[in-house]
């Protein structure tokens, strides 16, 4: 029932939170419009695809395989109605920083096939079809309409969002502070990286042990990675992910001249989105490997050196 609350709970702020946030900041002009009706007819057609494709293969990560792909899209089709403008530009050559980086980290996992349909699917996935909540069948296929195919794709428009603000504001020009929010985007960008890298050399390795039927010492008997960046938080990819939309976020900021704008509503409800995933993550976690309540203790979930 956990996972039916968080999955309601997550609904109620998808409608709840851009309803709020509208009121704050300038509301879309014409030509912003126009950029949000082209992403928000490109993402029914794409949250449809996503449910029939996946019902059919039964396979749900195609929304996975766009995660990293769709936002590179996005970003660039607002940048074009911009006529290309410097920060919609910078804007969107980051955003195509990160997707690429995720595209390669997905699809080294065996995510894409010629076969567009299969392809490796994520694990959670797996174990979440599994729960009694989802039996009979069709309760699974309402899911994967109503949260894995509609709300994820939703969410996937509102945190590129930003770039609607910035081209509203097209005629302020770049200042420090678009630099610097540049270079923090950038860096997170780097951590995610990084720590992809050495969550990937752990379980590769620890894999290659098993399949050569070789005794797990150590680490490796252990689980779960806990060195590197893994050392100081449970979850560094996850937490640098959210760092790079809050990062993004800023870039409508500095557009504006406004702290708080609707546009705040994708890095807010990715936020969400990344509590409830986590949790679900390390429930399985505890399931699978006995020291990890332990690690939970000594260990902060997102912030590194964090309470």
């Amino acid at each position: 029932m956990k996972i039916i609350t968080t999955a309601i709970l997550l609904g109620i702020t998808l409608l709840a939170v851009p309803v709020f946030s509208y009121f704050f900041g300038t509301s879309p002009g014409p030509e912003a419009w126009k950029a949000i009706n082209t992403l928000v007819i490109t993402t029914a057609i794409v949250a449809g695809y996503c449910f029939i494709v996946g019902e059919l293969s039964n396979n749900n990560s195609q929304v996975d395989k766009l995660w990293s792909i769709l936002p590179i899209a996005y970003t660039w089709v607002v940048a074009d109605y911009s006529n290309y403008a410097p920060r919609l530009v910078l804007m969107s050559v980051l955003v195509t920083l990160w997707g690429v980086r995720l595209t390669a980290n997905f699809a080294r996992k065996g995510a894409y096939q010629w076969r567009f349909w299969s392809g490796e699917e994520d694990y959670r996935w797996q174990v979440l079809r599994q729960k009694p909540e989802f039996n009979p069948r069709w309760k699974w296929s309402l899911f994967n309409m109503l949260f894995i195919s509609g709300y994820q794709n939703v969410l996937i428009l509102l945190f590129t969002l930003p770039t609607i603000v910035a081209l509203q504001n097209n005629a302020v020009p770049l200042g420090i502070f678009d630099f610097i929010v540049a270079g923090l985007m950038f860096f997170f960008i780097g951590y995610e990286t990084l720590a992809d890298i050495q969550h990937w050399n752990f379980q590769s390795q620890k894999w290659a042990k098993i399949k050569a039927g070789e005794a797990l010492s150590g680490d490796y008997k252990r689980g779960f990675l806990d060195k590197g960046l893994w050392a100081y938080s449970r979850h560094p990819n996850y937490f640098a992910e959210q760092a790079v939309w809050v990062c993004f976020y800023f870039f409508s900021v500095a557009a504006s001249g406004q702290w708080f704008n609707w546009s705040i509503t994708g890095s807010l409800l990715l936020i969400l989105l990344f509590q409830g995933s986590s949790n679900f993550s390390e429930e399985i976690s505890k399931s699978k490997y006995p020291d990890y309540v332990a690690h939970q203790k000594k260990v902060p979930r997102f912030l590194p050196f964090g309470g």
